[in-house]
Formats: structure tokens, C-alpha cells, sequence
């Protein structure tokens, strides 16, 4: 990597995916080093699933890639931003954005998919 990363003691880092085009946040996750990696390999997005404690390829079931146009680094380098192009929704729910809804209750994002007929 050409930048330095401050992973510190859980090797993990926060990981923001905006739509690239419309500036919308996607969703939140985590990344290692080698998810990094594999993302600016592949040209799309994965992760490190804290529950699953394992390295994952978002839209590797569902179908709904992000495909990164750009990988950017905060200022001190404990956060990343993925620039995608995004397939589908983000949302294991259905909905183009984990944020949805707001702090009230509201919904106020649309869903584009039905997480029933995807993830059988």
C-alpha cells in the first residue's frame, strides 16, 4: 500500500461505501489488509465480517457487487471510503442504502430488491 494505515489493535478499519455517482452512503462495514487488497485486485468491494470473523466479497450471494471507481483515505489514515458503482441494493434488507430510515422510525429510502427471493 502507498499510504500509511492505522488498523490498531483489532487489524480493522471502518470502511464507508458512497455511491460514486450520486454521493449517497451505502452502507458501513470493516475492512482488514487483505480485504483492501483483494478489492483493489478485483475492482470490488470486500469486507472482514466481524461476525462471521472471515473475508467478504460483497454481492458474492446476492449478486449486488460494488464495483469501486476509487479508494480514498482519511486524513489519519484510520478510515477508508469506497467510491462504487453499485448493483443492486446495499442493504441485506432490500434497500439501495443501510440508511433508510431515519432516527425516528421514518423510512425513507427505497427498496429495490426483495431479501426473500435473494438470500433462500
Amino acid at each position: 500500500m502507498s499510504v500509511d494505515l492505522a488498523f490498531g489493535e483489532n487489524e480493522l478499519l471502518p470502511a464507508i461505501a458512497q455511491d460514486a455517482e450520486t454521493g449517497e452512503v451505502l452502507m458501513l462495514a470493516y475492512v482488514t489488509e487483505e480485504a483492501i487488497e483483494r478489492s483493489r485486485e478485483t475492482g470490488e468491494a470486500h469486507y472482514y465480517s466481524r461476525s462471521g470473523e472471515e473475508l467478504w466479497h460483497k454481492g458474492g450471494s446476492s449478486g449486488h457487487v460494488q464495483r469501486i471507481e476509487e479508494i480514498r483515505v482519511d486524513c489519519d489514515g484510520d478510515a477508508i471510503l469506497y467510491l462504487v458503482d453499485q448493483e443492486g441494493g446495499a442493504c441485506h434488507t432490500g434497500y439501495e442504502s443501510c440508511f433508510y430510515r431515519t432516527i425516528g422510525g421514518e423510512t425513507v429510502g427505497e427498496k429495490v430488491f426483495d431479501p426473500d427471493a435473494v438470500y433462500e
